[in-house]
């Protein structure tokens, strides 16, 4: 298969890549450097000249703060962005694959997000990329949109200064005697090499088109989160859970955002570990 993915070098699409790279799918890398998502010429141009039968776009505008700050460029990111690849996807009959986000939830439910629930994002980015949703399922013939949550990964990711939940808990054990790790804040961490496997596996089997909820199994606090981590790796350090409103939080996001994978299992293709599995595997890689 002839594959491009947008956001090539970024945490996610640099696995991505990886995972079809092993499949022997002939990758088509594109960068910001290669591609402006937001720009359709520029879309159209490089698309149609590379003629894929797949494109896959991790591209965001993602740091929280800077989408409240900067609304019109995190919609022309997010969500026209989505819009321009589907309009493209469509004109060289490719099927659309776009990554959407948890925070599409307000997280009052208090129970696992399925596919069909009502989205009601809390803040610009949330927003946006629910707006993106909706570009793709009213323009696109061929798509899926995966919704992921708390993912990390190897590479650095480009929009959040290079540092991942998991990196930046590492680096402070590393520098602290103590660390303190809000609990009121429910999600579900998965690596970005279990996603990537999981589009792989959507691929190879030829998943209905539509919108999917695909992150890891379980669920947890990132104190808990964080536990696991210290669980594993062990550092010298005291641990313990930050005080209500310790941390100033400038952005409304939602306090529970854990999605089942209701239509992944529903076609027998859903293949995502518990996110304890995932950690560890990670986590042995990144020791070794």
């Amino acid at each position: 298969m002839k594959i491009a993915v947008i956001g090539a070098d970024g945490q996610l699409g640099t696995d991505i890549c990886a995972a079809l790279d092993k499949n022997n799918d002939e990758v088509i890398r594109l960068t910001i450097e290669d591609i402006d998502i937001s720009d359709i010429d520029s879309v159209s141009g490089v698309l149609t000249e590379a003629k894929p039968e797949f494109v896959i776009n991790t591209a965001a505008f993602h740091d929280l703060e800077k989408c409240e700050d900067e609304p019109v460029k995190a919609f022309q990111v997010n969500a026209l962005g989505a819009r321009n690849a589907a309009l493209v996807c469509n004109d060289i009959n490719a099927l659309f694959i776009h990554i959407s986000t948890d925070y599409v939830f307000d997280g009052k439910k208090r129970a696992p997000y399925i596919e069909t629930d009502k989205p009601m994002p809390l803040n610009v980015y949330g927003n946006t990329k629910l707006s993106g949703e909706h570009f793709v399922e009213a323009i696109a013939n061929k798509y899926y949109i995966l919704r992921v949550s708390g993912i990390y990964g190897e590479t650095p990711c480009i929009g959040k200064k290079g540092m991942s939940f998991v990196k930046l808990m590492l680096k402070l054990s590393k520098e602290r005697d103590e660390v303190r790790v809000v609990d009121n804040e429910v999600l579900t961490p998965t690596s970005t090499v279990e996603i990537s496997n999981q589009i792989v596996e959507m691929l190879n089997k030829g998943a209905q088109y539509g919108l999917y909820h695909a992150t890891a199994e379980g669920s947890c606090s990132w104190y808990e989160f964080a536990k696991e981590i210290f669980d594993i790796t062990k550092p010298n350090i005291k641990f313990n859970k930050a005080a209500p409103g310790e941390f100033a939080v400038k952005v409304n996001r939602p306090e529970y955002s854990v999605l089942e994978n209701t239509f992944l299992k529903d076609q027998g293709i859903n293949i995502m570990r518990h996110w304890k599995e995932g950690l560890r595997t990670y986590l042995t890689g990144e020791l070794s």
